[in-house]
């Protein structure tokens, strides 16, 4: 994948949860997940490289946090 995009989660019509892929090799799978707080989990792969975040509550999250995560 060479390109971010955001998948999102919809439940009777209100975001439920959503996921932001970010490039990475395809195949690549994720090793392990932290949380950065605020309803964000950042999923990393083999290397330690960040593949992708979690958002578990798109309600509730800002863009300037999930901003700060991508930083």
């Amino acid at each position: 994948m060479k390109q971010r995009y955001l998948e999102v989660t919809f439940r009777k019509g209100r975001p439920l949860a959503a996921y932001l892929y970010l490039p990475r090799p395809n195949g690549t799978r994720s090793a392990r997940t932290s949380d950065a707080g605020r309803g964000l989990l950042i999923d990393y792969d083999a290397g330690d490289r960040p593949i992708g975040v979690e958002i578990t509550a798109p309600s509730l999250v800002a863009v300037a946090d999930l901003n700060a995560v991508l930083a």
